[in-house]
């Protein structure tokens, strides 16, 4: 930057030098209420859930009830799938 040139002042640097720290957390507090009621702005609790690591998806498949009762059957006694279907 050359001497000559002055430094363009930005909102915040006129809001540090005009107003206290409390007028300035007052001011913030006001714009962020504003921002907040304006629709589509960033809210609180706006956008995706955060998945949680620990809970696993379930899988469900629709099946009959003589289906189901296989199923388990087949569970409890460790069959092997695979044998099964080779006939």
């Amino acid at each position: 930057m050359k001497n000559n040139e002055k430094k363009i002042k930005t909102n915040d640097d006129l809001i540090k030098e005009l107003l206290s720290v409390d007028e300035q957390n007052k001011l913030y507090c006001e714009i962020e209420k504003e921002v907040k009621s304006i629709r589509g702005g960033a809210r609180a609790g706006a956008g995706r859930k955060k998945k949680d690591s620990n809970n696993v998806l379930k899988f469900q498949v629709r099946v009959t009830e003589k289906e189901k009762m296989f199923l388990n059957y087949a569970r409890s006694h460790n069959l092997n799938y695979d044998d099964l279907m080779q006939g």
